[in-house]
């Protein structure tokens, strides 16, 4: 897929894997929208790449996605739907018969899943008129093995997996041009993560993996341990779940 010259709208752009992707994407020649709910981190944003278009929007809210629509309709369209916004409730024990616990799955379920099928929805005409584009869904390692102590996470990223490999073949099957890429990360260096000492990949080279990969049409991207995971989950599954959830588990990790 050629990149040079293509506008892309990246969801949760203000900070993390988002802004690291305007970076690089800007890099290269694309033009970039990106949104957040979070004015300030737009703001710095803003002053750090002056090019960049930033649009205050909350990925899991439906009156923000038509309102996002309507704001990159004038502004143009999009050739590329990057669906990077993704949020994580903290576990604070295994208590998850509670209250708390199903509305944290709600709201993972609304931003990770529902939500981008919200926006794929609303911008897949826009996509179709346009002689090359594409989708970028951010599924993740715990789409092919589960984490215990983020269950209900990696709930949320396996049917956006599932439905992200169905949108991709519906829309062959019907001759449409639109592309359908699948991100699948390893744990990224960001502040949603920062308390955790476990091995984690750099946001700068995850995006040089998805860029790489949209490059060739690569239309799954693995980059780091997830490229492992997925051939040992393959043939090696109980090992590939211990390897994902250690015998001791700190459950107080993301309180």
């Amino acid at each position: 897929m050629n990149l040079n010259g293509k506008t892309i709208l990246i969801t949760g752009g203000g900070s993390g894997i988002g802004l690291e992707a305007a970076r690089q994407f800007l890099q290269i020649g694309s033009k970039v929208i990106i949104t957040g709910r979070n004015q300030q981190k737009l703001d710095a944003a803003k002053k750090a790449y002056p090019t960049l278009v930033c649009l205050q929007s909350d990925a899991g809210n439906e009156k923000d996605a038509f309102a996002l629509f309507e704001k990159v309709k004038e502004l143009g369209g999009i050739d590329i739907l990057y669906n990077n916004a993704g949020v994580g409730v903290p576990p604070k024990n295994l208590g998850i018969a509670n209250d708390a616990h199903l509305k944290g799955a709600t709201y993972e379920m609304e931003v990770n899943y529902l939500g981008v099928i919200r926006l794929n929805n609303l911008f897949m005409e826009m996509l179709k008129s346009r002689k090359e584009s594409a989708i970028i869904n951010t599924t993740s390692i715990l789409s092919m093995v589960p984490s215990l102590v983020e269950a209900t996470y990696s709930a949320s990223k396996v049917a956006l997996a599932f439905y992200t490999k169905s949108l991709r073949e519906h829309l062959k099957i019907t001759g449409t041009r639109v592309k359908v890429f699948e991100l699948l990360p390893p744990l990224v260096d960001t502040d949603m993560v920062a308390d955790r000492d476990d091995k984690k990949i750099s946001t700068k080279q995850l995006i040089k993996g998805l860029i790489q990969g949209l490059k060739k049409d690569q239309y799954t991207i693995r980059v780091g341990d997830s490229r492992l995971i997925y051939i040992f989950s393959r043939f090696f599954p109980k090992f590939t779940f211990g390897l994902i959830n250690p015998k001791k588990i700190n459950l107080t990790l993301r309180s």
